[in-house]
């Protein structure tokens, strides 16, 4: 995130991953935890099961912004299951299978309970069905408001960190746990519905248009879109063969223009910094959303915009695609490992491009007083969910990086991203892996640095 403040899942794939259990006895089997644990958000995700694959069918109403939906989840028990949840908040729900079975369901604030007819064993691959519709809507929460379904003049502008995508289908909704997707949308005719990945299928039949979206990598839910428009769109391939689709509301255009014409120009620049970019996709999606007063979400494949983006933008937008996306998060309160980096390619983007020098950045940062918001907290240690997107996160996690920089040199500092991104792809890190990490490739201790830049309270004192 840049701070300014009928469905066509694979049959193929459906059948390899899906075995035949031996019966569960009853008392052998529990119920899965509530919430994934953690700290900033203890009832987001679930526990007894990892989600393998999303298979969502949409349609959208834009006139009346109704929501008929089916979402297939398949995932593998991670222990014997007797009941289990996905989260998803308002909408509602028809009914409920767990396999060809109907399943007994209530909901719980932001859960949704399932119990299966019968148990599930540990290691069974399952599929769970359901059927849904409703008006959806941001889950509206302190800090945070527009998390989630946006409704708008044209369509839906839709993004989900940290929460939002429990608005609008069922999932286990922590970045810890990462799944394929295949996104159907159906929307009216003259609409364009844009999702992650890339585009497997368009038809357009009695009115109505349906998007296909395949997104094979491994994916947060909080990263996946289904943004509605009445689009202008473009699709090309990079200079390396990379297929680029562009969506963008035609009242930002011309501002967007020049922005998304240097695109292949800031991927192949990051993929020089930081390695082979992860995805087999780009591309952007600039909305027109002007009760929004302004947000940029890393969705993956696909940054989205509420605006035209600049050009700083669009460099930490697709500077998350590494950091943040292919690298994602085992817990929220590491958050500055997405968003300190994606804030440092910004400065190292101005320093190689004729602008000013990383270090003139962390000058003018440090040269804030101490009761400047940017010392508020530790960068890796946030309060609360209220304070993830605050400048401690960015600014003071990209000094972080700075002074990482500083102490083991150019060279080993970038063979450290590159490593950071190689070794965790489409997986999780963790800051006491990146300690370790960069440890093991400079041959430096950025122990001090870190204890003091990144979990340190109040202004540094500066060596």
């Amino acid at each position: 995130m840049h701070p300014i403040r009928g469905t066509f899942v694979s049959l193929g794939l459906i059948l390899s991953l899906t075995v035949t259990a031996a019966p569960v006895e009853a008392d052998t089997a529990t119920p899965g935890a509530p919430g994934a644990g953690d700290p900033l958000f203890p009832l987001d995700g679930n526990g007894g099961y990892h989600a393998l694959h999303y298979g969502l069918d949409l349609s959208y109403e834009p006139a009346t912004a109704h929501l008929d939906a089916r979402a297939v989840v398949t995932a593998r028990a991670t222990q014997a299951l007797s009941r289990f949840g996905l989260d998803l908040s308002g909408l509602t729900v028809r009914s409920v299978r767990v396999g060809s079975a109907p399943a007994a369901f209530r909901r719980e604030g932001q859960e949704l309970v399932i119990t299966p007819r019968t148990p599930l064993r540990r290691g069974q691959v399952f599929r769970t069905t359901v059927t849904y519709d409703g008006t959806p809507a941001a889950v509206n929460e302190p800090g945070d408001p527009y998390d989630g379904w946006n409704v708008t003049d044209h369509g839906a502008f839709v993004a989900g960190e940290p929460q939002g995508s429990r608005t609008w289908f069922p999932l286990n909704n922590h970045p810890s746990d990462k799944s394929a997707f295949d996104v159907t949308i159906t929307v009216p005719e003259g609409y364009t519905a844009v999702s992650n990945g890339r585009l497997a299928a368009l038809r357009t039949r009695h009115g109505h248009s349906t998007f296909h979206w395949h997104s094979p990598e491994p994916m947060a839910g909080y990263l996946a879109t289904a943004t509605i428009g009445k689009f202008r769109t473009e699709s090309y391939r990079t200079r390396s063969g990379l297929p680029v689709y562009n969506a963008v509301d035609p009242r930002e255009a011309a501002a967007s223009a020049p922005v998304l014409k240097r695109l292949p120009e800031v991927l192949e620049w990051e993929s020089g910094l930081f390695g082979p970019y992860p995805f087999s996709a780009a591309g952007a999606i600039v909305d027109h959303a002007p009760q929004i007063p302004y947000y940029a979400l890393e969705t993956q494949t696909r940054p989205l915009y509420c605006k035209a983006p600049t050009i700083i933008t669009l460099v930490h937008e697709t500077a998350h695609q590494w950091f943040g996306d292919s690298v994602s998060l085992s817990r929220w309160q590491d958050i500055w490992l997405n968003e300190g980096f994606a804030t440092y390619a910004e400065w190292l983007w101005a320093e190689q491009h004729g602008g000013p020098t990383a270090q003139r950045f962390f000058d003018d940062a440090y040269a804030k007083p101490a009761t400047d918001p940017v010392w508020a907290f530790p960068p890796a240690l946030p309060a609360d969910y209220t304070h993830l997107f605050d400048d401690p996160v960015y600014t003071r996690g990209a000094m972080a990086l700075h002074k990482i920089r500083t102490l083991v040199g150019d060279h080993a500092f970038f063979d450290v991203l590159r490593a950071w991104a190689a070794r965790h792809r489409d997986g999780h890190g963790t800051t006491a892996e990146f300690t370790a990490l960069t440890r093991t490739v400079s041959h430096k201790d950025p122990g001090p640095t870190v204890a003091t830049w990144l979990y340190g309270k109040g202004k540094p004192a500066r060596p």
